[in-house]
């Protein structure tokens, strides 16, 4: 037999020990285990928990929260009986630009994904 023969049957015969090892699977759950743990330990961020939200959820959000600001503050600049409509309006306007704004940033994430 040659050596390179020899060698290949080495291998062959490692890969069929290793095959038959029945600790593998006891090892492999105990390392997904023990990863699962270690990720359950880390402590829970806000920030973490704020960065999963859709943009589709959150741009509008703050598009709300302009709104209402616009409702409090117009009838300051305007005195007429329509400045909390116009703000009302305004504030539709704005959550509507916002989902826009929020669906097409999801949207230019997900090809960024898929791009990868």
């Amino acid at each position: 037999m040659s050596n390179q023969e020899q060698e290949r049957l080495k291998r062959l015969r490692e890969k069929q020990l290793q095959a038959r090892d029945p600790l593998v699977k006891q090892r492999q759950f105990q390392h997904n285990s023990s990863v699962k743990e270690k990720r359950m330990r880390k402590p829970f961020s806000m920030s973490k928990a704020w960065k999963d939200i859709p943009h589709l959820v959150k741009v509008p959000f703050y598009s709300l929260i302009l709104g209402i600001v616009v409702i409090f503050v117009l009838p300051t600049f305007w005195d007429s009986t329509y400045a909390i409509y116009v703000g009302a309006g305004a504030t539709a306007l704005f959550m509507i630009f916002g989902a826009i704004l929020g669906n097409s940033l999801d949207l230019r994430d997900d090809i960024r994904n898929h791009i990868k």
